[in-house]
C-alpha cells in the first residue's frame, strides 16, 4: 500500500501534521541498484531516514499489517525517534501458537508465485488472510476458487516483481520481534487489532505482539482494513476508526 492508501484516515487529523509516504519500491518510491526482497529492518531505515528530514521529533506512528511490522523494526532501532507508535494487526507469524505451519503456509505462497505466477499466488494469499483459527498442516495443497473467480488472470505473463509477493511477503511474515529491546523502549507501543477480524492471522498475531511486548490489545473498529474510505475498492470503518486512533494518541503512556 502507498500513500494514497492513508487518504481518508489522514483527512480526519487536520490539526495534525500528517505525513504519508510510498515504502521503497512502490509507486513514486523506485528501486535503484535493485533489490529483491526488503527487509523490515531496510524498511525501518528509511523511515528513521524519513523522520529526520520531516523534523520535529519524536514523532507518533501509526502503521498497519506489514507497516505495522515496520514499525515495530523501526521502534527496536530508533525508539528515540518515535513517541507512540500505533502497530495495527502486524503479521509477524513467529509469535503464533500454529507458527510452523503459518510459516509453511506463506511459503507455499511465495513458491506458487515463483512457479505460476501471481494469479494463482494471489488467491491463496487473500484466503490466508481470512482463515480462521489456526492454519492446519498442508494448508497451502488444498483446492480453492481459480483466480477468475477473483476477477484476476490465471495466465502467467512471467514477471515476477511483485511487490507483495515477490518483495516483502516473506521477509515481513517471517519477521521476529525482539521482545526485550520493545519492551525496554522509551516508545509507547500500541497493538491494535480490528473488531471484526477476530481468528484471522492478522489479528491472531497482533494478540501475540502484544503478549510479547506485555500490553493489552485495543481494539479498533472494523476489519485489517478498518482505516479504509474507498481506497483500492475497500471500505472500513474510517470515521469510527479515526476517532478510535485519536483517542489512543490523545491518552497518556
Amino acid at each position: 500500500m502507498d500513500a494514497s492508501g492513508f487518504t481518508t484516515l489522514a483527512g480526519h487529523f487536520p490539526d495534525r501534521k500528517v505525513v504519508t509516504y510510498d515504502p521503497r519500491g512502490i509507486t513514486r518510491s523506485k528501486f535503484i541498484g535493485g533489490h529483491a526482497q526488503s527487509t523490515p529492518e531496510l524498511h525501518a531505515d528509511d523511515l528513521s531516514r524519513l523522520i529526520d528530514a520531516v523534523g520535529d521529533g519524536p514523532v507518533d506512528v501509526f502503521a498497519s499489517s506489514g507497516g505495522a511490522v515496520n514499525g515495530l523494526a523501526l521502534v527496536t532501532a530508533h525508539p528515540e525517534k518515535v513517541r507512540t507508535l500505533v502497530a495495527h494487526e502486524p503479521p509477524a507469524l513467529p509469535v503464533l501458537p500454529d507458527r510452523e505451519n503459518a510459516l509453511a503456509a506463506v511459503e507455499g505462497i511465495y513458491d506458487l508465485y515463483q512457479k505460476s505466477g501471481q494469479g494463482p499466488a494471489m488467491v491463496k494469499f487473500i484466503l490466508s488472510t481470512s482463515v480462521q483459527g489456526e492454519i492446519p498442516a498442508g494448508w497451502i495443497d488444498q483446492p480453492g476458487p481459480s483466480p477468475e473467480d477473483f476477477g484476476m488472470s490465471s495466465e502467467d505473463d512471467g514477471s515476477r516483481d511483485d511487490i507483495l509477493l515477490g518483495q516483502n511477503l516473506i521477509s515481513c511474515t517471517h519477521y521476529q520481534p525482539d521482545f526485550a529491546k520493545l519492551r525496554a523502549a522509551s516508545t509507547r507501543i500500541v497493538v491494535g487489532v480490528g473488531a471484526e477480524s477476530k481468528g484471522e492471522l492478522a489479528h491472531r498475531a497482533g494478540e501475540g505482539v502484544a503478549a510479547g511486548i506485555g500490553v493489552e490489545p485495543v481494539e479498533f473498529p472494523s476489519h485489517h482494513g478498518g482505516f479504509l474510505g474507498g481506497e483500492f475498492g475497500q471500505m472500513g470503518d474510517p470515521d469510527n476508526f479515526a476517532a478510535k486512533l485519536r483517542e489512543v494518541l490523545d491518552a497518556k503512556a
